[in-house]
């Protein structure tokens, strides 16, 4: 594999240079007769995201397909040219079968999941605009592909939408692949001659490996060149996977007979064999490959018996059902002799799909499986659909204890993809020909274990179990084990707690999921509490969220003793909607619900801009029936403009630009009409509205500016403190006509409620 990075070229330009690059049309099998296919595919360019949790990261999905001998990405990285764009280093990550596993932030990944290092690259954007980077990857495997890209961890800034403009990073990647049409096929068992033409071109050819293959045999012999001297080659054997490659290498030098042994290779797949001569001249090299397999016999309960434990467990205990457990008893001696005779015992499983990425694993014959020493018990778990690598694998085994007549037995496990490992007893090494299991132990001293594979790549998954003993297996002849096997796929770990939220995540028509932390939680399944609140401090954010809005009762109290209701009401509206939203946003378990979170944010929302709205319009001193319409109509169309974009700053500033042009105005009227400054009391600009105007600045500055996700509790309720008394300071004096609220002098006579209101008397006829 190779990476260079480049000059930004014109993107046609790019792929014309790409298709010249890779040839077409020329062969080296043995002769000018193998052809070469160049093949191009693109995906749309995504906008990147600074990371923060995997929903960030922008994921490609590619399709690499058989016989391909080279691999080329293209991948182009843009940014804006406004003030606001700067040097920015993008992470680009690969993986073969599933998406990529990254850990940006340096989190801690849950107990008993597997976590192997993903393959990345940086890319740098500094002074130029755009950078071009050309990764190659020599005979990759055929399958999905997944590229992963992100900008660096965010800065953790709430801001709001309009404020600022953030500067676009883009990023594209192409995939060219260079194709064999006639791949040579290695037929098992029957020697084939080859030649190699030249050092620059080398011999690809293909085997097919069966099911059940226990091992493969690779020889290499009648190797010379033409000069008839000994042969100077290289033989790689299977295909580069990332961020691992087990690629097995066998270099022949100075001798005319070599071979390699594999255990457990892969099966029922095709497995690509690449020979290049290592001499120094253009001598062609002639050689003769043999491959061959060992195929165990699997030994396994029939397929009727099968079929009619699946009619029992859908069907349920029928009459008479508890004779059959006889003939069972009968079967035993030739179910020994069968695991004697065969080198794994196969147990049948069926695959439940539930949901989205969501699988369960049922055992035909219960949920415990018999495990002795003679052979491995396998079970397939099924993941090649495609749609299953978004997930997380989890098995779980559960050892009981009273069925191991041996203290010290241990039962020995290994979750391997492709093929199962069959050599647990031997070498107690949980790998295949050219993967790496998942290893497995429950004992009487430690029953238990469970294992999570983080986005199982797509392919047969194999649960291999076997009995060891402590002074050797001739000990555990006789012996079994009775170990509870669980096995399911979820979209996230544990539904990634009390403290995450499991989202569906979707990159064209491939889904996969991952975990949003909260609270200061973090990790892939939100297990991570380096940096958690406490539940005090969440019980405090949630305290100072909620009752700060207690601050709208003076602004209240006001408004109803100047008359303004409809101003009082609304200020009761958002005072509520406000408390109860934040005390349902809160992360943890400081969380209270009344309805919808939808629907009580925007409520929120709404009476925000709303109570802005009607101040506003109050201070203008407009005639009542004027006010009024512009209360309603603008109440309507901020409801639009709420439900069109709920986060939009222009929903706010929008009402507020234009109740601001209405009051000048007005202001402006009623100054020119009475010939003086409007208001016209000293004491109302230094007392009332000078603070009120300066509270409301300082809460638009805070809000916009200085919120972050560490210190919104108290940002935001500052927020909240000091929008409720600018509105206290900024509501206007009661109309003069009007009396204030004395309500003894009201109710000693009924009818002098009304007795100057003259707009009430006019009504009456």
């Amino acid at each position: 594999m190779a990476g260079a990075a480049g000059p930004p070229l014109p993107r046609l330009l790019l792929l014309l240079l790409q298709l010249l690059a890779l040839p077409a049309g020329r062969g080296n099998r043995t002769g000018p007769d193998s052809l070469y296919v160049s093949e191009y595919f693109s995906q749309s360019a995504q906008k990147l995201s600074f990371y923060s949790w995997y929903g960030n990261a922008k994921l490609f999905h590619f399709h690499v397909p058989e016989d391909t001998v080279l691999l080329r990405w293209l991948l182009q990285a843009s940014r804006g040219k406004g003030p606001e764009c700067t040097s920015m280093e993008i992470t680009v990550h690969f993986r073969h079968g599933a998406p990529p596993v990254i850990n940006p932030l340096g989190t801690r990944f849950p107990a008993n999941a597997t976590v192997r290092p993903s393959y990345n690259i940086s890319i740098t954007l500094s002074s130029a605009v755009q950078n071009t980077t050309f990764v190659n990857v020599t005979t990759p495997a055929a399958g999905d592909w997944f590229i992963a890209a992100h900008l660096p961890e965010a800065a953790g800034r709430i801001e709001v939408k309009g404020f600022s403009t953030p500067c676009p990073y883009m990023f594209q990647a192409d995939m060219f692949v260079l194709r064999l049409t006639d791949m040579p096929v290695l037929e098992p068992g029957v020697p084939m001659p080859h030649t190699v033409v030249s050092p620059a071109k080398p011999l690809h050819v293909k085997v097919f490996v069966p099911k059940h293959a226990s091992g493969m045999r690779f020889q290499l012999s009648s190797c010379v060149t033409s000069e008839q001297r000994a042969c100077n080659v290289r033989v790689l054997l299977g295909s580069i996977t990332l961020p691992q490659s087990f690629q097995r290498s066998l270099t022949c030098t100075g001798s005319i007979n070599c071979s390699l042994a594999l255990d457990s290779p892969p099966w029922e797949k095709w497995l690509q064999i690449m020979v290049e001569s290592l001499g120094t001249t253009n001598a062609s090299v002639s050689l003769e490959m043999l491959a061959s397999f060992t195929v165990c016999r699997p030994g396994s309960t029939s397929s009727f018996l099968n079929f009619i434990s699946l009619n029992q467990s859908q069907a349920g205990a029928r009459p008479g059902a508890a004779g059959s457990s006889a003939p069972a008893a009968g079967e035993a001696p030739h179910n020994v002799s069968s695991q004697r005779s065969s080198c794994l015992q196969s147990q049948p499983v069926v695959r439940e799909d539930l949901d989205v990425v969501s699988v369960r694993y049922r055992l035909l014959n219960g949920p415990s499986v018999p495990v002795n020493s003679l052979s491995p018990t396998v079970l397939l778990l099924n993941l090649n659909t495609g749609m299953d690598s978004g997930g997380s694998l989890v098995v779980n085994l559960l050892l009981n204890k009273t069925s191991v007549s041996l203290a010290n037995a241990t039962v020995v496990a290994c979750v391997s993809a492709a093929s199962p490992v069959l050599s647990l007893n031997a070498t107690q090494n949980c790998s295949t020909a050219f993967s790496q299991g998942y290893p497995l132990s429950v004992s009487t001293s430690s029953g238990e274990a469970m294992l999570i594979v983080l986005y199982p790549q797509t392919d047969d998954w194999f649960l291999s179990l076997q009995l060891l003993c402590p002074r050797g297996q001739g000990d555990c002849t006789s012996a079994e084990a009775k170990v509870t096997v669980f096995a399911y796929l979820t979209p996230c770990f544990n539904d990634c707690g009390p403290y995450g939220q499991c989202s569906l995540l979707r990159r064209h028509g491939y889904l996969y999921a991952g975990c949003s932390c909260k609270a200061g939680w973090g990790g892939w399944s939100c297990t991570d509490d380096t940096k958690a609140q406490t539940v005090g401090a969440q019980n405090l954010a949630t305290l100072l969220l909620t009752l700060s809005n207690l601050m709208f009762l003076p602004a209240i109290a006001v408004a109803v003793y100047r008359y303004y209701l409809v101003e009082a009401s609304v200020y009761t509206y958002t005072m509520f909607f406000s408390t109860f939203y934040h005390a349902c946003d809160q992360p943890g378990v400081a969380v209270m619900c009344i309805m919808d979170y939808d629907t009580l944010q925007y409520c929120d929302f709404l009476g925000s801009v709303v109570s802005i709205w009607v101040t506003i319009l109050c201070m203008a001193r407009v005639k009542k029936i004027l006010k009024y319409v512009l209360f309603v109509l603008g109440t309507l169309l901020i409801a639009m403009s709420l439900q069109l974009d709920r986060r939009g700053v222009w929903n706010m500033m929008g009402p507020c630009l234009f109740a601001l042009v209405i009051m000048v105005t007005a202001w402006v009227h009623h100054g020119a009409k009475r010939r003086h400054c409007y208001p016209s009391s000293w004491k109302r600009w230094v007392f009332y509205l000078l603070p009120g105007i300066t509270l409301a600045f300082i809460a638009i500055s805070v809000y916009a500016f200085m919120e972050t996700n560490e210190n919104y509790f108290y940002t935001h309720s500052i927020w909240h403190v000091l929008v409720a008394c600018s509105v206290a300071f900024l509501l206007p004096p009661r109309d003069k006509h009007k009396k204030p609220w004395a309500w003894s002098q009201k109710l000693t006579c009924r009818y002098q409620i009304c007795q100057n209101d003259r707009e009430e008397l006019y009504a009456v006829t």
